[in-house]
């Protein structure tokens, strides 16, 4: 069987998206990492007016990075939210100085409060709950925790949720004596099945938190699965090895049309399911993923807006 017809084939167009699907995906919120933000020449060319822009930290990037990337951002009308990794930061005195700097230089009130991913911690914390309990948070407008849909096995190994579900019940105690904003933002996932059941799950526990749940945007597949695999995500991989297996497919870059319709079919159909909103991962570009979002919502970016 040849490949010639497939090779050229075009992309697909994208489909007209539902109202179902708009409504779900518009407030969507990107995340960058100072490498990936200084591709871009001007955050306001792509993103709507109002948008979140986490920015992610990956040990060995410099907090002067960090910071400056923040600044950058907010000042061209964003709002920023940077990752505090507990296992990546010494000391009291180290957080302290963080989020002096945060505060001081970009004006920062906003952070994803998360253990990290390193199997050895650089000094006393370990999880989110001892970053919020030295209480160098009080003041922020909102804090994020992270949440994971398909498992999290550093937590609990046993593959149980054990473990999860204790932390959960205490950041929603937390988000009640609080008067932060307090949500979950969620690894990226590529089926909507189980992120439905985790969220019924944590809302049969009496855990109402709102939910940010991770999209990741259009990319090669090998890109996503290298990027899955790395970050533990789950049964959904099978989704992008699926694709993988066939051949008219394999080619195009894929987008996560089919998990956001299913989503938003669903919270539309159950309006209290607790999905707030869409987080993006962008995997494949922050351009092409701003892009991608724009054209589903019909949002326009900053500048387009004001003319």
């Amino acid at each position: 069987m040849s490949l010639l017809p497939f090779l050229r084939r075009k992309p697909e167009a994208p489909t007209t998206p539902s109202e179902a699907t708009s409504r779900f995906l518009s407030g969507w919120s990107i995340e960058v990492m100072p490498r990936t933000a200084e591709k871009v020449e001007d955050f306001r060319a792509i993103l709507p007016p109002g948008t979140r822009v986490y920015i992610a930290h990956i040990d060995g990037t410099a907090i002067e990075d960090m910071v400056a990337t923040a600044k950058r951002i907010a000042g061209q009308g964003f709002e920023v939210m940077p990752h505090f990794p507990a296992r990546s930061i010494a000391d009291r005195a180290m957080l302290a100085d963080w989020i002096a700097r945060y505060k001081g230089e970009a004006g920062v009130k906003e952070g994803l409060i998360l253990a990290g991913g390193r199997a050895d911690p650089a000094g006393e914390f370990t999880s989110s709950m001892e970053l919020i309990e030295t209480g160098l948070f009080d003041g922020f407008t909102r804090l994020h925790f992270a949440g994971h849909p398909e498992g999290n096995k550093d937590i609990d190994p046993d593959g149980s949720d054990r473990m999860v579900m204790e932390a959960m019940r205490w950041k929603q105690a937390f988000a009640a004596r609080t008067d932060a904003k307090v949500a979950l933002a969620t690894q990226f996932s590529f089926d909507a099945k189980p992120v439905i059941a985790w969220v019924d799950r944590l809302q049969a526990e009496g855990i109402d938190l709102p939910v940010h749940i991770g999209i990741a945007g259009p990319a090669k597949l090998q890109t996503l699965i290298k990027f899955a695999i790395a970050c533990g995500v789950g049964p959904s991989l099978q989704v992008l090895q699926k694709r993988a297996l066939d051949v008219t497919k394999l080619l195009l870059p894929y987008e996560p049309d089919d998990v956001v319709d299913q989503l938003a079919a669903h919270k539309a159909e159950n309006p209290a399911f607790g999905i707030e909103q869409v987080h993006i991962f962008p995997l494949g570009g922050i351009s092409t993923a701003a892009t991608w979002a724009n054209t589903r919502t019909g949002q326009t970016p900053a500048l387009a807006a004001n003319g």
